[in-house]
């Protein structure tokens, strides 16, 4: 849901995992690297990953935002001086609007210490000039809708998925015809009705629950 509460019609992510070193922090390398990720699942193992690419760094600070709206978050400051670094790169999340994505920073120290308004800055900084440069992708949130109708209106269910370009999927054919297709969140209803005018109302269409997403 967004902030008004209305469903959220699309999100916007990362098209692909990418890294950025921006210059030296008095000496300390501060290396961001970015993810498109959908479960926290995901998640941890890009962050594994991270940490196996850097395995003589001293920290890899992280956050990451799951869900539409970003509901899902993690940060973590991996032993720097709390609030110096997860939360930082966090906000650099919040402020470039982006979700379903983790933002690791690594950091080679250089031998001065930068005091916990420099790590904020240095972290949230190399995070937010990786996100700066990587490629974003829109996601529209799309709903689940089962359908059930009788043999005889196949031709004009077939009709309006033609005109609405959806391909059925897990199709099955006993006493009557059955599938599912994933439609826009906001045009379900819309949908539903034109399944219902092409079949004089005798299909039948439930929503799932929950939305899938479709990137596009």
């Amino acid at each position: 849901m967004s902030p008004s509460g209305d469903p959220i019609e699309k999100y916007t992510t990362l098209a692909a995992p990418s890294r950025y070193e921006p210059e030296k922090v008095k000496g300390s390398r501060f290396i961001a690297c970015v993810a498109p990720v959908e479960t926290e699942e995901e998640a941890q193992a890009f962050l594994a990953s991270v940490r196996a690419d850097f395995d003589d760094a001293r920290h890899v600070g992280y956050a990451w935002r799951l869900g539409g709206s970003g509901e899902n978050f993690r940060s973590s400051d991996d032993g720097e001086p709390s609030g110096s670094t997860g939360r930082p790169i966090l906000l650099q999340l919040e402020g470039h609007e982006v979700t379903d994505v983790i933002a690791c920073v690594v950091r080679y120290f250089g031998g001065v210490k930068l005091g916990v308004g420099g790590l904020m800055r240095a972290y949230g900084g190399a995070a937010g000039q990786a996100l700066d440069r990587a490629e974003l992708k829109v996601v529209e949130v799309k709903v689940a809708v089962q359908c059930t109708h009788d043999y005889g209106d196949s031709g004009a269910v077939s009709g309006v998925l033609a005109a609405w370009d959806l391909a059925p999927e897990n199709a099955a054919y006993a006493d009557d015809v059955s599938f599912s297709v994933r439609v826009g969140i906001a045009r379900v209803d819309e949908f539903e009705s034109a399944i219902r005018e092409a079949t004089g109302a005798r299909a039948l269409t439930v929503r799932a629950d929950r939305p899938a997403t479709d990137k596009t």
